[in-house]
């Protein structure tokens, strides 16, 4: 059985209460990437993987034969969310390719963040029923593409498509050894959503979930190579900067906070506007590992958030302030 959206089981939770995080509400849908390979016409074996959402990893093997998805029992795919109708959507073979079909939900099937009433579907299609993305696969070997697909789900967040905690913090502790090895700077910047509490109890979960996505994209299109921006919370994300000192950091942290003041995000017909809260941190003594470092530039979010939101906040200790 499908239920709340989870990460993987391996990686690390953060349980931390936050005024900003959100209560349970209206579930969400929210999807990624668009489709790659066409469906192969001559075999009806494909199969799903549950890429957000409980049961993380989980492969729903097709081999033709028609399948629905939906709150019930009765389902051949249970989704025990709120925003899942008792029967939601028919997977069916058409004997070329397998087709979407939506069974008049009340908050409709996506495929690719497009809602659909019927839809056929491509290698790599991902299809979201409430809160749960499950991604389409076949060809040649799906075997093959499955394992990828398991490997991939260890490093990103599925909804959002950037890294997930347990890689950024993986990532962290070995970028402060090269950085004290090296004797090169390095600084983090962690910021959340400012009020997204308010957005899911005004809006909706899906709606919630289509803002962190749009986020993570528009944030994503403005770092470098070297950077590494990660998922690290419900709606707090971080970025490691190599080679950057504070001051650097913090002009990165407002440039940042002023594009998402001045984008407007999208779900369906509802339009939102949000703010950011930034904490930026620089490697330096006392800090002696990245737990350290993570808990002075959180502790420089949390400033932020007390002296009034929408702005951004530098560690005192670091050496630029």
């Amino acid at each position: 059985m499908i239920g709340h959206p989870s990460e993987p089981p391996s990686i690390e939770r953060d349980d931390r209460v936050d005024s900003d995080r959100p209560t349970k509400t209206k579930t969400v849908v929210t999807v990624i990437s668009a489709p790659t390979q066409v469906a192969s016409p001559s075999s009806a074996a494909a199969c799903l993987v549950v890429i957000y959402g409980a049961d993380l990893g989980k492969r729903i093997v097709l081999d033709g034969t028609a399948i629905e998805m939906g709150r019930s029992v009765k389902c051949d795919v249970t989704i025990d969310q709120e925003s899942v109708s008792r029967r939601h959507a028919r997977l069916a073979y058409d004997g070329g390719r397998y087709r979407l079909t939506d069974l008049g939900s009340t908050n409709g099937s996506y495929v690719n963040d497009e809602l659909t009433n019927e839809r056929p579907l491509k290698d790599g299609d991902q299809l979201k029923i409430g809160r749960t993305i499950l991604k389409f696969m076949t060809g040649d070997n799906i075997e093959a593409a499955y394992h990828e697909e398991i490997y991939r789900l260890m490093t990103f967040d599925g909804l959002t498509q950037i890294h997930n905690k347990r890689h950024f913090h993986d990532t962290l502790e070995r970028e402060v050894s090269r950085s004290a090895r090296y004797d090169r700077p390095m600084s983090l910047v962690v910021f959340d959503i400012d009020h997204f509490k308010r957005v899911n109890d005004t809006h909706g979960h899906l709606a919630g979930d289509a803002l962190l996505r749009q986020l993570a994209a528009l944030v994503r299109s403005r770092i470098r190579r070297e950077d590494l921006f990660a998922r690290v919370g419900g709606e707090e994300f971080a970025v490691l900067l190599p080679e950057i000192d504070v001051a650097g950091a913090a002009q990165f942290a407002e440039k940042i906070r002023k594009v998402i003041e001045g984008a407007t995000f999208h779900f369906e017909d509802v339009s939102i506007g949000v703010t950011l809260s930034l904490g930026c941190a620089e490697l330096r003594p006392p800090y002696k590992n990245g737990a350290d470092l993570y808990k002075a530039a959180d502790d420089a979010l949390y400033q932020a958030k007390q002296t009034g939101r929408n702005r951004v906040m530098t560690d005192p200790a670091s050496p630029s302030t």
